[in-house]
């Protein structure tokens, strides 16, 4: 049987925007697309990322740490 418990997350783009980083999704994309954002300290460029609480998100040296 499948255990059906879910992890509350947040897709990177939308956190990005949540956190007041990007205005906008297009925005979002291309903040990722330019390789300056890293989730857990490695590079991320999938914008679908799904993010738990506990990860942190750092952007131009700015660290945000996740809490759903």
């Amino acid at each position: 049987m499948k255990d059906l418990t879910l992890t509350p997350h947040i897709k990177l783009d939308q956190f990005l925007k949540w956190q007041g980083i990007a205005q906008t999704g297009g925005e979002a994309k291309i903040i990722i697309k330019q390789g300056i954002v890293m989730v857990n300290e490695e590079t991320e460029l999938r914008r679908g990322r799904k993010l738990v609480t506990g990860d942190r998100v750092t952007v131009a040296g700015t660290t945000h740490r996740v809490e759903l």
